[in-house]
């Protein structure tokens, strides 16, 4: 186990002494005050002169902000050209504080009792969730340089998708929560972080997770670049031209006509799974779902046209017209990211499809002219942090080069590339039949560290255990249905099949938590990661001067290299082509550092998969 640092935090880099808490004031006025001195105003402003306040205090004092969500202050400040480097999210704060198993103790006592305004989302909130199910299996608060490593296991710590709509950027201050009340939150967080089992962890994570914050609203102010034309003919060469409204595109209906006959069904409807199967099953076709692998494992001339229309279908609803019309304004695809929206703090967003872009339409994301993207993605991400988790040296000497898989294969440990993901997939998901699981025992006896972690989380969620990221996130009580099955097979009258629903939902369960520890301290990395770049971009930015501004991005960015897309462990960064070579090697280096904030000197390495090219179809080729 890599040795955690010392508790101390501060610096003059991270500017500790240098807090300012923003809330509401008298008379619907905006308030700014410092939380060591709350009785003495640093500011007390009428709306209209929030952004320019910010500007010069930003300038002049470099705080750290404080404020109850960053998605009501943030997105209004940039629409008015201001930028800051480091915030305290205190809704956020709050969701991993209140849940962590860091500090069950310190809120054992009733000291730390959250707030009544202080809302937070579902998914934040810690409530019950179901795992999916086993089909599916398959800057800052702190300057995050000031921290030299961290501890390679605080738990034993992945993933239920609950996200929150973002409010309006625009909050009159007469609804803000008072200034006052704003600071008084800021000392419970700080007070519970420093009561905490794990308070140096704790401090960064919520370092990451408001710079994370930060982070998601400059995305949707700058925008992805779009190119609403390269759009359109992706749609005509798969599709046909765009029909009238209420009618199917022209390959569309010829599918769906070749469907029909083939089935000898002319009424049947292919856009509902019910009609489908039974004109499946009329025609000899036995399958119980429409989905691409079993009509695959049948031999019959509708199967290959139903497919292919199932394929344009999604692309129809998901990316077609109607997304184009809704989406793409002005050039710029810009959705609503909702930072720490999952329970393992992935991200989620409330629209969009942004964490669903398919390759097809990726060829529409095109630089703006004179500008060039950065695109970035880390090699095999979860494996290389479950073996800094463990702290498994044998584990991270295999996933040394960009290929983990192939670094499997090398070792001995199986005998192809393809057996090593089937493998690792069955190592994160707890697989015990098929082709997974018969490759998990060879993992377990090449990586015995590793392994036990995994099946150490997997046990405490079979028994309703929360378990626990990296840094401090806590995963979600299983539900009160889950816990009455439970009971039921412990009761003296329980029947057998009442145990075997009790096991299987606890292996359900456990798959969920055995997950959670990776999935979760992995998003951990990847906010480390986005943050240490955003601030290095920044750096990039004052040393260059754009030649070609990029009007559309707004007055923040348009000069500026400036992050442009996020997905779990791949990002975009819109530049200058003359600054892009400099843009390449932060991003390479925020990688690197990311991996020494969380895992000090243990060997593990977080290479990335690295293209400087027009269009974001080009860094696949």
């Amino acid at each position: 186990m890599v040795a955690p640092p010392s508790d101390t935090v501060g610096g003059g880099d991270e500017n500790e002494e240098v807090q300012i808490v923003v809330g509401g004031g008298v008379e619907g006025r905006v308030a700014f005050l410092d939380p060591d001195r709350p009785r003495e105003l640093v500011a007390e402003v009428a709306d209209r002169d929030v952004a320019e306040t910010i500007r010069e205090l930003e300038a002049t004092r470099h705080p750290r902000w404080v404020w109850s969500d960053t998605r009501r202050w943030y997105p209004g400040l940039l629409e008015a050209g201001v930028r800051v480097d480091r915030c305290h999210d205190l809704r956020l704060g709050a969701a991993i504080l209140d849940r962590s198993t860091t500090t069950a103790d310190a809120r054992s006592t009733g000291r730390f009792e959250r707030p009544s305004w202080l809302a937070i989302g579902p998914a934040e909130a810690g409530g019950s969730a179901e795992p999916p199910p086993a089909a599916s299996v398959h800057t800052t608060l702190f300057d995050l340089t000031d921290f030299a490593s961290m501890p390679s296991a605080l738990g034993i710590p992945a993933a239920v998708p609950g996200a929150v709509r973002a409010p309006d950027a625009a909050t009159p201050a007469a609804t803000l929560d008072p200034a006052s009340a704003v600071a008084e939150e800021l000392s419970r967080q700080l007070a519970l972080v420093d009561a905490s089992n794990a308070p140096t962890a704790l401090r960064l994570l919520l370092a990451a997770e408001s710079a994370g914050a930060l982070i998601g609203a400059e995305l949707h102010a700058a925008g992805l670049p779009w190119d609403r034309s390269v759009h359109e003919a992706l749609l005509e060469v798969e599709l046909g031209a765009r029909p009238a409204p209420g009618r199917k595109p022209s390959r569309m209906e010829a599918l769906a006509s070749e469907v029909r006959a083939a089935l000898d069904a002319p009424s049947v409807n292919l856009d509902s799974q019910a009609d489908v199967l039974r004109a499946l099953r009329r025609a000899g076709v036995q399958v119980d779902s429409t989905a691409k692998w079993e009509l695959r494992e049948h031999d019959h001339p509708a199967i290959e046209p139903l497919l292919a229309y199932k394929k344009l279908a999604r692309l129809m609803s998901a990316n077609g017209w109607a997304w184009l019309d809704e989406w793409i304004v002005d050039g710029r695809f810009r959705p609503d990211y909702v930072p720490g929206g999952t329970a393992t703090g992935r991200w989620a967003t409330s629209g969009g499809g942004a964490l669903q872009l398919p390759k097809l339409v990726r060829g529409a994301v095109v630089a703006d002219p004179g500008w060039t993207l950065v695109v970035a993605d880390a090699a095999q991400l979860e494996p290389r942090v479950l073996a800094g988790l463990a702290g498994d040296t044998a584990m991270a000497a295999a996933s040394r080069g960009r290929d983990f898989y192939r670094g499997l294969v090398d070792a001995g440990v199986v005998a192809t590339r393809e057996e090593a993901k089937y493998a690792i997939l069955g190592a994160m998901y707890g697989a015990t039949t098929g082709e997974s699981g018969r490759l998990v025992p060879r993992l377990a006896r090449a990586f015995p560290r590793a392994m036990a972690l995994v099946d150490r989380a997997a046990s405490d969620g079979e028994r309703g255990l929360s378990v626990t990221t990296l840094l401090g996130r806590s995963s979600p009580p299983p539900s009160a249905e889950w816990r009455a099955v439970q009971a039921r097979a412990s009761d003296p009258e329980a029947t057998a099949a009442d145990e075997r629903r009790a096991r299987s939902s606890a292996r359900d369960w456990g798959r969920f938590t055995r997950n959670f520890v990776v999935q979760g301290s992995a998003a951990e990395w990847s906010l480390c990661w986005m943050a240490a770049l955003r601030g290095r971009l920044h750096v990039i930015a004052a040393e260059h001067d754009a030649p070609t501004p990029a009007s559309r991005s707004g007055q923040v960015f348009e000069r500026s290299p400036h992050l442009v897309y996020f997905l779990h462990d791949e990002i975009i960064v819109h530049t200058p082509r003359d600054m892009a070579d400099a843009v390449a090697e932060a991003v390479r280096e925020a990688a690197a550092s990311a991996g020494r904030l969380l895992f000090g000197d243990f060997p593990v390495e977080f290479p990335l998969d690295l293209a400087i090219v027009e269009s974001y179809e080009l860094a696949e080729a």
